[in-house]
């Protein structure tokens, strides 16, 4: 058993001093109460860690690599995904393992918990299946052992170029199944997830509107019996348009007439919804998976926070692209995407409730029920997913409550006060270090030596 005490910490009663939090050898929380005992571990403020709903682990080994102006007049997330397809052709199991062993253990360093992986990079060049066909999603799976995350695995369903359902080419090849091949990964998927750690878990991921037809994504749902379902929504003007021209309505519109969208979707994206829409969705129960630096980074637009918290939608926040892993950047950038859009300050706050818990509040509940864990909150019953910070620190000191939150979100310090982190009782982060982090970097250092980097 272990226990934690903690000078402050926060639960879903609110926030308490001299915390004594107790970890079974299940990696779920047994106790929260007053100290009483000798603790094996102290931190001056404890957190519950968040789930992280959006990955694509192998695009991290692109950071970097894309911000020199195209031969597109005008650079788009469309001439970035051109250059993200030539860097994949590349890559081998090995590589993607030890890509995503390395995301892993950054996430897990910056204060997530858990992972949700949105896996679409499943074939060989050309689009051949390795022997094993769910060979890629073992390696995620044995990436995340590594690690030591909680993980969720979305193997994706990537059928088409487009709605025009043209055949894929080129590095989308990669990606590419029909329904029945989808579905024989999938099982091959949910057999390593099974046979992985007790707090593995496995959703499904129909693509996008773009890249699954309605039979397709029809299906799809239907055989997801249980778990979370992920898909990309409404991220780019082109894809609405596309959608529009052949569905014969707007992406979010489409989904919500034809499906019966609730609490078992997260919607990645999101960021170009009307407001009749954004309504719509936040009514549904569906989380909006958010991940604003990546959106930022691909110039994807801004989600409409205001309207979809306001209507009592629900958020998660995920990492994406992978080109920086920080939690509490992404809760900034979020924020101030709303406050450069609407000439504001506080844009999410609420008369209870500061920006920063706000938003805190939201990564942590949207994030666990993306993720279809039991996490997000320091609680007897729930998986240990905790972060444990210094607040003896120039960021922190002198901070109680709410002010806490808000000064990891805003001072720009918040990473470096992260002094361990918990992974469903597994104390992966000690003293701000993982404590695989010498190999892990070995190996991607070697991989990355190896890769034409040059695309």
């Amino acid at each position: 058993m272990q226990v934690i005490h903690a000078n402050q910490a926060l639960t879903p009663q609110g926030w308490h001093r001299d915390v004594e939090v107790t970890i079974g050898a299940s990696g779920r929380i047994e106790s929260v109460g007053p100290v009483t005992r000798t603790p094996t571990h102290r931190t001056a403020l404890l957190l519950p860690a968040p789930l992280n709903l959006h990955s694509h682990a192998f695009q991290r080994a692109m950071a970097g690599l894309t911000e020199a102006k195209g031969p597109d007049p005008r650079d788009s997330f469309w001439s970035w995904r051109r250059l993200m397809y030539k860097f994949l052709d590349q890559l081998t199991p090995d590589d993607v393992e030890a890509i995503a062993a390395l995301v892993f253990m950054e996430m897990l360093e910056a204060g997530y918990g858990a992972v949700a992986e949105f896996h679409y990079l499943h074939h060989g060049l050309g689009g051949v299946p390795y022997d094993t066909i769910s060979e890629m999603s073992e390696r995620i799976v044995a990436a995340s052992e590594t690690a030591g995350i909680g993980l969720t695995l979305l193997p994706v369903l990537y059928q088409y170029g487009g709605c025009d359902l043209r055949p894929l080419n080129g590095g989308q090849q990669r990606f590419g199944n029909d329904v029945d091949r989808f579905l024989r990964l999938y099982e091959g998927a949910s057999d390593a997830v099974a046979q992985s750690v007790a707090d593995a878990k496995i959703g499904v991921a129909p693509h996008s509107l773009r890249a699954v037809n309605p039979e397709g994504l029809r299906a799809v749902v239907e055989h997801a019996i249980a778990g979370p379902i992920h898909m990309h929504l409404a991220e780019q003007v082109a894809e609405v348009d596309e959608v529009l021209a052949h569905l014969g309505a707007r992406p979010t519109e489409w989904l919500l007439e034809h499906h019966a969208v609730d609490a078992r979707w997260c919607l990645i994206h999101c960021t170009q919804m009307t407001d009749d829409e954004t309504l719509a969705l936040a009514r549904s129960g569906a989380v909006a998976g958010l991940c604003p630096i990546t959106e930022s980074n691909l110039g994807d637009g801004i989600f409409n926070g205001t309207a979809f918290l306001g209507a009592g939608g629900n958020i998660g926040f995920g990492s994406d692209s992978n080109v920086h892993i920080s939690l509490f950047d992404e809760l900034k950038t979020l924020e101030y995407s709303q406050r450069l859009r609407d000439l504001s300050r506080a844009a999410l706050a609420t008369p209870h409730r500061s920006t920063g818990r706000v938003l805190f509040d939201a990564a942590i509940a949207g994030g666990a029920h993306a993720g279809d864990r039991d996490s997000g909150r320091i609680e007897a019953g729930a998986f240990a997913d905790l972060i444990g910070l210094d607040d003896d620190t120039e960021f922190l000191c002198n901070r109680r409550g709410d002010a806490l939150i808000d000064s990891l979100v805003f001072s720009g310090g918040g990473s470096a006060c992260i002094r361990d982190v918990w992974s469903a009782g597994r104390h992966v982060v000690r003293d701000g270090r993982h404590f695989q982090r010498d190999k892990i970097i070995t190996d991607y250092k070697r991989v990355m030596m190896r890769l034409e980097t040059d695309i």
